[in-house]
């Protein structure tokens, strides 16, 4: 058998051409912004197939959610070879074994290579990854990259991130970090700038986007997926408007915590052991939000041992409803209070997410979020959107269950159960940050 010389008989379009020499270069960590259609899983499904054969070692590429894994990536056929795009980038001839259930291969070179899902990010603790491919990053889970970053940067292994845009979320954040870094390659295309669609192609798109979606959906669809918008609206999502309307008006800065006020938490208690906790305090006629914390497959006792390191005063501590459920080890509540964390408040289960939704929407407005310690909380609030059935062309009466969907009922257990007190205890002003004229 003749020698198989990498990347396989696949080269580079020339618009893609300046990322694949950054990495090829020694590059460590690269976020490319590209439009639907445009390579970038095989740009770095190839890349990482020469990097395996490089340096010996694990190498993940991850997506959303598990099933968004196997079907994009290790069974989607490239269209233009009729090939697995795992094949055109892992010719068989190099492997060693293929595990179609784990989605692991196996290399004769010692490395190895898996498509997993973000959503279960906990779960990748182990084997320390070499290399790492975020696909689809502004939907991901930004706490897996969390997890992820300590690891590349004690074993010198590099970071891949693609996507288009969701709105002004962490992949937003991450690209004006990155066009702003020296260790970082940063690139935004749209359809416009290479060439990969004719004029014609893109009207018919935004035409056929806008029949099946809407006018407002359909053209946000069409800013976000072709021509990479940031600020287009992020279709389905039940918050994102507002968010936005807060940041403009001053209302995501920093906010101080006020030791003359009690501090009140709000939880979610979501499936995998995933929890998310929001800080508030009262602020005349509305709320401070000056914290956050969230993790995953952690017990109840870390998540006290974490609040009460902090140094507030609190006041009620505010759990959903399955705080009070039974288990082998009793419920979340009382094992809170066994270590020490008094006045929790079970919220009752209500009859409508729909009404607790447009609680919420009548909450927001009147909180002053804290930019720093409550970012990744507030990018979940802006992500949150409806289902979108595809059988049916509309959307379901019900939350799409994502990474966003904790962060985001944590912030309904507060606005459905509020702390009341007094609103003349405090009045001072939050500093609004000066706008640039």
């Amino acid at each position: 058998m003749s020698a198989i010389e990498l990347p396989n008989h696949w080269k580079p379009r020339d618009y893609q051409t300046p990322l694949w020499r950054y990495m090829h270069g020694g590059g460590k960590r690269a976020i490319a912004i590209w439009p639907r259609r445009h390579g970038k899983d095989d740009l770095a499904l190839h890349f990482t197939s020469c990097a395996a054969h490089e340096r010996v070692g694990v190498y993940w590429h991850l997506l959303p959610q598990q099933n968004q894994a196997r079907k994009a990536i290790w069974d989607a056929v490239n269209p233009h070879t009729g090939q697995r795009r795992i094949d055109d980038a892992f010719p068989r001839a190099l492997r060693d074994t293929t595990r179609e259930q784990d989605m692991m291969i196996r290399f004769k070179s010692g490395s190895s290579w898996q498509v997993i899902g973000s959503d279960n990010y906990d779960a990748l603790v182990g084997t320390p990854p070499v290399g790492v491919v975020f696909s689809e990053w502004a939907l991901s889970n930004p706490q897996a990259w969390s997890l992820i970053r300590p690891i590349l940067a004690e074993n010198g292994g590099w970071a891949i991130f693609i996507t288009t845009p969701r709105g002004r979320n962490h992949a937003h954040r991450m690209f004006e970090m990155a066009q702003g870094s020296d260790e970082w390659f940063a690139e935004r295309l749209t359809a416009a700038d290479t060439g990969v669609f004719s004029e014609e192609t893109l009207r018919n798109e935004l035409a056929e986007l806008i029949s099946e979606r809407g006018e407002e959906d359909g053209d946000a669809i069409y800013q976000q997926e072709y021509m990479t918008s940031f600020s287009a609206g992020l279709p389905g999502a039940y918050y994102a408007k507002i968010i936005d309307r807060l940041d403009q008006a001053g209302q995501i800065t920093s906010v101080p915590h006020n030791p003359q006020r009690p501090v009140h938490t709000a939880w979610d208690l979501g499936s995998n052991d995933a929890t998310a906790i929001w800080f508030v305090q009262k602020h005349g006629t509305g709320w401070a939000i000056i914290d956050y914390l969230a993790g995953t497959s952690a017990k109840i006792d870390y998540y006290v041992q974490e609040i009460l390191a902090k140094p507030y005063t609190y006041g009620e501590h505010l759990m959903p409803h399955d705080a009070d459920s039974e288990t082998m080890l009793g419920s979340v509540k009382a094992s809170a209070e066994g270590l020490g964390l008094k006045s929790i408040r079970v919220v009752p289960r209500t009859e409508s997410v729909a009404n607790d939704i447009n609680e919420v929407r009548q909450v927001l407005p009147i909180c002053y979020f804290d930019k720093e310690k409550t970012a990744s909380g507030v990018d979940a609030l802006r992500s949150y959107r409806r289902v979108w059935d595809e059988k049916l062309h509309a959307y379901r009466d019900r939350p799409l269950h994502d990474w966003a969907s904790d962060p985001s009922d944590a912030f309904r257990t507060f606005a459905m159960g509020k702390p009341q007190e007094l609103d003349d205890a405090w009045s001072k002003p939050i500093r609004r940050p000066a706008r640039v004229v």
